[in-house]
């Protein structure tokens, strides 16, 4: 896995798990056509038969890989299928936490910008992923009217569910959403799995980030479960859009619906050749093939390190891809950004916006501090052929 800042790798461990359980799928063998939709087990589906179905479910849960363009354009034909059957539709989005539904009511309704957006949602804070992957929804949900729904709950409110119980943040904050529902022991061998690939690795404090990662799955489960509950006798369609470890096997938000009532939702994965798991009936619902295509991949500089957020000025470095630029750079595990170009660092997202804005062929100047030292380095930006 590339370990460039486009990707979003913003808040450590936890950032990591973010992207990794957006496409934990490895190996395989068969995997859709392109364009195809089939069961978990290959078998073709009806296309019209399956939207028919799906519209008359509670949720639709479309799995994804963040930082793949070819993942959200299918999400995007599958919301404008859904909305033709039920002009009612909510799309709920894993990307904001519901403190900016405000700007999402304001978005939809042709109040704002794109760049005014980008502000007051506070994207980079709080997703980091390029926002050009999710556009061409956002988009959608304005042209047509579509409601927007934010899903989550700020990282930091997260991760103390995750690490000091459920008291730990006030009723308010959470919208009054319950404590979770246990995770299964697969979904935490899954996690544990995923956990093992970490640069850190496990570490003493596994439990705890099993535990944020579930009450992640919660937040994302109790706004699905209270969109629904509003609607009385004539709920809306809500369809998420997440991240597909979230979804997987029924292990997390699937897993915390169920347990808030919401029994009627639907897993919808996308596969590309070479990341299908062997079949498996219960790993979704039905899988969509979308084409392996580098056209589909977002453009941007890569500095190909993983960040991790503390209270210390700066953003501190976990780990340097090999062969990376980072590592040309001399940047090392343990060292501080503290300033890329002009820009003062203060976070994971101030240095991502800088590095996607650097041009193929250029160079960047980091100022960073080791040991207590300050030092500067050069990032120097290849080519594109």
């Amino acid at each position: 896995m590339s370990a460039g800042l486009r990707m979003g790798e913003r808040l450590g461990i936890l950032g990591f798990l973010a992207l990794l359980l957006a496409g934990t799928a490895q190996g395989a063998v068969d995997c859709p056509a392109p364009g195809t939709w089939v069961s978990p087990a290959g078998e073709p589906l009806d296309v019209g038969g399956l939207y028919a179905d799906l519209a008359t479910r509670d949720a639709v849960l479309l799995g994804e890989r963040h930082d793949r363009m070819d993942h959200h354009r299918w999400q995007l034909g599958t919301l404008a299928a859904l909305h033709g059957h039920r002009p009612d539709l909510v799309i709920g989005l894993e990307m904001l936490p519901r403190s900016r539904q405000p700007v999402l009511d304001a978005w939809v309704a042709g109040e704002l910008g794109p760049e005014t957006f980008l502000e007051e949602s506070g994207w980079y804070t709080h997703w980091g992923f390029d926002p050009d992957l999710y556009w061409p929804i956002l988009h959608f949900a304005r042209v047509h009217g579509v409601p927007l729904l934010a899903l989550n709950l700020e990282r930091e409110h997260i991760r103390r569910l995750g690490h000091d119980g459920w008291e730990a943040v006030d009723a308010e904050t959470r919208d009054g959403v319950s404590a979770p529902a246990e995770p299964s022991e697969g979904y935490r061998a899954y996690l544990e799995a995923v956990l093992e690939r970490h640069p850190a690795g496990m570490g003493p404090d596994a439990d705890r980030f099993i535990a944020t990662q579930v009450a992640w799955d919660r937040m994302m489960a109790g706004a699905i479960a209270d969109r629904i509950d509003a609607g009385g006798e004539r709920p809306p369609l809500v369809a998420a859009i997440i991240g597909s470890g979230h979804l997987e096997y029924g292990y997390g938000v699937p897993h915390q619906l169920d347990d808030l009532g919401v029994t009627d939702a639907v897993v919808l994965l996308p596969r590309e050749p070479g990341k299908c798991e062997e079949s498996d009936p219960v790993l979704a619902d039905a899988l969509f093939g979308v084409p392996k295509d580098d056209r589909f991949e977002t453009s941007g500089a890569l500095l190909g390190v993983h960040l991790e957020a503390d209270d210390e000025p700066g953003i501190r470095v976990l780990r340097v891809q090999p062969g990376s630029v980072g590592e040309a750079a001399g940047l090392q595990a343990g060292d501080r950004v503290l300033q890329a170009g002009e820009r003062p660092i203060r976070a994971a997202s101030d240095l991502q916006r800088v590095v996607q804005a650097v041009a193929p062929g250029t160079w960047l100047p980091l100022e960073i501090e080791r040991a207590g030292e300050r030092l500067e380095r050069v990032a120097r930006f290849p080519r594109e052929d």
